[in-house]
């Protein structure tokens, strides 16, 4: 071995030893369940000069402040907002919510749950037509196709009426729109904004591509409120013209619960768009609607983990029934030794997924938590229709989750989400109704795997936490 090859070698070495000091470093100093610690430990020292970059881009979760870094949500409380807010002293979930800086449920909320792809479109189109003020947009996927092409035509001729339109846009989830962005040409003439979060050439060296924007908002007049799992392409909704869509789940909201989401929403462009300007949101009406709504946001500009905590406390504390529905399922420990504990006190425990999903790895990495809590009598329920992409969960006779959070650690963990929880008879009845209509093409349990899927299932499970 020559001088020269010997230096390099050492350099090497030296250069793999720093990134490996710095990266377990980080993690160490970081908040981390043991078994993403170990995980991502594994993987940086037995491949540092691929792992080491990996883990900087996809591995941190929470930022510390800086001038780059998005900015926690400031809830606004506008005037009247008081009357409409409950008090939570008597109830834990409400409660956890509360102490950990979530906005208080209200009531005076009307709530309807869509779960057909094409009268979420119809209703799409109606809140964009009847707007006379303001149109507010926030999804991780945009697609140029058939539904988004109506929709954006009914944005521009908003736009031309003097009506305020903004488009925020995921960079991953709608890179094609990304880097073609011809399709907004009307809008942005007729006076439209549009939006990534967050553009690469823009910051390339501090954007955090990782942080997904994986929130869907609709917001018409600053009042009326559309969100759920739905995304803006023709495979979530659009006309009924034959197209096999996803099954998923949209809703309509009014009430005083829509500050919350104009908050998100507020926070969500400005960091996007650098345009600072302060929240100006008052109630327009007064609410008249029976439902108790609370808005849970979580992400990095959340400070704790509310929504996990909430998620885990109301799983320990069920009586009756924990029925779930995810697209994906790759939880960690906690929440699965929480249903294990459930299924044991004799909670009626459902997990309704789709048989295959849209992404193998995620499949592959469910697998062995979705075994044992088949073995032990929990409900799995497969389902058989179309890519089943709605995310819903029932507890007891309490209420209700729905919006864009799926149980996976980078949905709990990583992504910026929201979810509404309902406490109201109407909505467990309808939800109800729904999941059960699911388990009708569904069938139950896993099959047994050959060794060699096993072995590769029993793999993807130690890297589960990096998913």
């Amino acid at each position: 071995m020559t001088a020269i090859q010997l230096l390099w070698t050492y350099l090497l070495i030296i250069v793999g030893g720093l990134l490996v000091f710095t990266a377990i470093g980080h993690i160490l100093y970081q908040k981390r369940s043991p078994t993403s610690m170990i995980s991502w430990m594994m993987a940086i020292i037995f491949l540092p000069f691929i792992t080491v970059p990996l883990y900087f881009v996809i591995g941190i979760r929470k930022r510390e402040s800086n001038k780059h870094t998005k900015s926690y949500v400031d809830f606004h409380k506008p005037s009247k907002h008081d009357a409409y807010t409950i008090d939570v002293s008597h109830h834990s979930i409400l409660s956890i919510l509360e102490k950990n800086g979530i906005p208080p449920a209200t009531t005076g909320n009307d709530f309807e749950l869509i779960s057909s792809s094409t009268q979420a479109y119809e209703r799409m189109i109606h809140e964009i037509e009847s707007a006379k003020y303001s149109v507010d947009m926030c999804t991780y996927v945009f697609q140029f196709d058939t539904m988004t092409e109506t929709m954006l035509e009914a944005l521009t001729k908003k736009a031309k009426e003097g009506v305020k339109v903004r488009l925020l846009l995921d960079l991953v989830g709608s890179l094609g729109a990304y880097f073609n962005q011809r399709g907004f040409k009307a809008l942005k003439n007729a006076g439209g904004e549009v939006a990534f979060f967050v553009p690469i050439l823009k910051r390339p060296f501090q954007n955090y591509i990782n942080l997904r924007n994986h929130r869907k908002i609709y917001l018409f007049d600053e009042e009326r409120l559309l969100s759920g799992g739905m995304n803006l392409s023709n495979e979530y909704m659009g006309a009924d013209d034959g197209t096999k869509r996803w099954e998923d789940l949209m809703y309509y909201l009014h009430g005083p619960a829509v500050t919350d989401f104009y908050s998100i929403f507020h926070n969500d462009w400005q960091y996007a768009t650098k345009v600072l300007k302060k929240q100006d949101f008052e109630h327009k009406s007064n609410y008249t609607g029976k439902h108790i709504v609370q808005v849970v946001p979580s992400g990095p500009d959340i400070p704790k983990d509310a929504l996990y905590e909430t998620l885990l406390n109301a799983i320990y504390n069920a009586e009756e029934r924990i029925w779930i529905v995810t697209p994906y399922f790759v939880p960690d420990d906690n929440m699965v030794q929480a249903l294990v504990i459930a299924q044991h006190k004799g909670v009626d425990v459902k997990l309704i997924t789709p048989k295959e999903s849209d992404h193998i790895i995620a499949d592959l990495g469910r697998s062995p938590y979705m075994r044992e809590l088949d073995e032990i009598g929990v409900d799995v329920v497969l389902y058989e229709g179309a890519m089943l992409h709605a995310k819903a969960i029932l507890f007891d006779s309490v209420g209700g989750m729905v919006g864009s959070v799926n149980l996976d650690n980078r949905s709990l963990f990583l992504n910026y989400e929201v979810v509404t929880f309902v406490y109201s008879e109407e909505f467990m009845k309808n939800m109800e109704a729904w999941m059960t209509n699911l388990m009708k093409n569904a069938s139950r349990g896993m099959e047994k795997p050959s060794k060699f899927r096993e072995a590769v299932e029993n793999i993807m499970k130690v890297f589960a936490p990096l998913l």
